[in-house]
């Protein structure tokens, strides 16, 4: 029986119909190879027509059906920094640092211009975790994880609150607790409205609400923004919440959805560690990514050669291509390909045998550079491995190739997927 390496490259699709796509312009000769030794195919995230955001995507391409599990992702980020919640009194949700015009609240930019480090953000968290919020005995407690992002978690002492709440963050829009990505918005931070009428979703946005207003006028002066603005950079003068959760969800383990196989993980970014032990992977840890892919590639290489040896899947998330995506860059998206290529592709295909691991490369999600968003259109899939019975002439790891000659066709729903191409490689009876 193959082990697997399921290798999601992080918003790497775009729409064929907005005109060449960055994998059709890359040149990913490494990937192509995979491409040719494959049967492929492709597969909505969600459904057709849904924007999903990654927590969802993600949960879904493992096989966990969206309608069935439902998760606020304030609470996977929680677990992918180490955080846990006190349920009943404490909502968890997804941050960014951004920048605002502090009188108005208009938005300047929701990420800060990706330009705030890890160690600046860090020291602004400092002065957010642990504030008394003045009302219902609130408090908060806040996490810096990876650039702009973070964890808020929202507490009472004596009230019980809810995660029935909208998002404070316009990009994104709740429904019920699955946030879409939305192609336009106002761009003025939100107040913070119940879901559902009751106390406790009245009581935890009076509580966001405050916390949000605090934050404006205490970022606004700190002394890491002061010196970013010295230095003529945007500062990080505002935090956008969204997503959130207030309960640590049950979910069957990811190898009881598959007749007990092992799997593990190699993840960047937290949400994707928070859902990896959500479902009961065995983590390799790697340091965040940094713009020296040439780094850190090689490192997460490293970690999944080791995790193959254990597992018998191996699912590797690389954030690269999503955010130039999400910033209009066709050209760095284009180049993030490239690097992938380079840097992880090419040596593991000199380091495994295809005959007994097979390579599964998608996306979680397109991130069209021309929406600057994540959109509702499918993703590409290719299954590499010397053991299948035919390969279906592909030429090219994109998307035109893969949902024109792809054998596997195109699923209208991720969780079908992962099953599906375990059977078709014999990992699964």
């Amino acid at each position: 029986m193959p082990k697997a390496i399921l290798l999601v490259l992080d918003g790497v699709a775009d729409d064929p119909k907005l005109g060449k796509t960055s994998l059709e312009l890359a040149n990913i000769p490494h990937l192509d190879e995979l491409a040719r030794r494959s049967v492929g195919g492709g597969f909505y995230p969600i459904a057709p027509g849904i924007a999903p955001e990654s927590d969802a995507a993600v949960l879904s391409m493992l096989g966990y059906n969206p309608e069935n599990y439902i998760i606020g992702r304030g609470i996977l980020e929680a677990l992918g920094a180490g955080l846990t919640i006190v349920e009943g009194h404490e909502v968890a949700f997804r941050a960014n640092f951004a920048t605002v015009d502090p009188k108005t609240r208009r938005l300047i930019d929701r990420r800060v211009g990706r330009s705030l480090t890890t160690e600046e953000a860090r020291e602004l968290a400092k002065s957010l975790d642990g504030l008394n919020l003045g009302i219902h005995d609130g408090y908060v407690r806040f996490v810096a994880t990876v650039g702009h992002r973070a964890v808020a978690i929202i507490g009472s002492r004596s009230k019980r609150l809810s995660a029935d709440v909208s998002n404070i963050d316009p990009a994104y829009e709740r429904r019920g607790r699955l946030s879409v990505a939305v192609k336009e918005f106002s761009p003025y931070i939100p107040r913070c409205k119940p879901l559902v009428d009751t106390e406790e979703a009245r009581v935890t946005c009076e509580l966001v609400n405050r916390f949000v207003d605090m934050a404006i006028e205490i970022l606004d002066k700190h002394p890491v923004n002061e010196e970013r603005a010295r230095k003529g950079l945007l500062k990080a003068n505002a935090v956008l919440l969204r997503d959130a959760e207030d309960r640590i969800p049950k979910v069957p383990p990811v190898s009881q959805l598959y007749q007990g196989l092992r799997f593990g993980a190699v993840a960047e970014m937290p949400v994707e560690k928070g859902i990896s032990r959500l479902v009961g992977m065995e983590i390799a840890e790697v340091p965040p990514p940094t713009p020296d892919k040439a780094k850190d590639y090689p490192q997460r290489l490293e970690r999944t050669l080791e995790l193959l040896e254990k597992v018998d899947v191996v699912y590797v998330h690389l954030k690269g291509p999503d955010e130039p995506g999400h910033d209009g860059d066709k050209e760095r998206k284009v180049k993030s390909i490239e690097l992938i290529d380079q840097y992880f592709v090419k040596p593991l295909l000199d380091k495994i045998d295809l005959s007994r691991v097979a390579v599964i490369v998608t996306a979680d999600h397109a991130t069209p550079p021309e929406l600057r968003a994540h959109s509702g259109t499918p993703v590409p899939l290719i299954v590499a491995y010397d053991g299948l019975p035919k390969k279906d002439g592909l030429q090219r790891f994109t998307e035109r190739e893969c949902f024109e000659k792809g054998s596997i066709g195109v699923l209208d729903h991720g969780y079908l997927m992962l099953s599906k191409v375990l059977k078709l490689i014999g990992a699964l009876r």
